[in-house]
């Protein structure tokens, strides 16, 4: 394969990546919906500790654990944002998508 090549399979991802990002995030804020009708905490640090240690045993490289426990990290932190614009959508302070 060339540059070209290389760059269109880059582009294939990249769009894999963001629609599961989205259903990922969508999923989260179902299961925020749920904790609140059940009055269970939003935030579980024993899940997100699960989450990020399910993440690194599903690595096989080339990126090390730390980078994809960053990139989790960084994931669950969007999620929770996502989940506190969608509790309160007055004071979200980005719009969600670009239309």
């Amino acid at each position: 394969m060339n540059l070209a090549d290389w760059r269109r399979r880059i582009d294939e991802i990249d769009k894999k990546l963001v629609e599961l990002l989205n259903e990922r995030s969508r999923c989260a804020l179902e299961i925020g919906k749920l904790k609140q009708e059940a009055n269970i905490p939003l935030y579980q640090p024993e899940r997100e500790i699960e989450v990020l240690a399910n993440a690194e045993s599903n690595n096989s490289g080339p990126l090390a654990d730390a980078a994809i426990r960053r990139l989790f990290e960084r994931i669950i932190d969007e999620a929770r944002a996502a989940e506190r614009d969608a509790m309160h959508p007055d004071g979200a302070s980005e719009k969600k998508g670009k239309k």
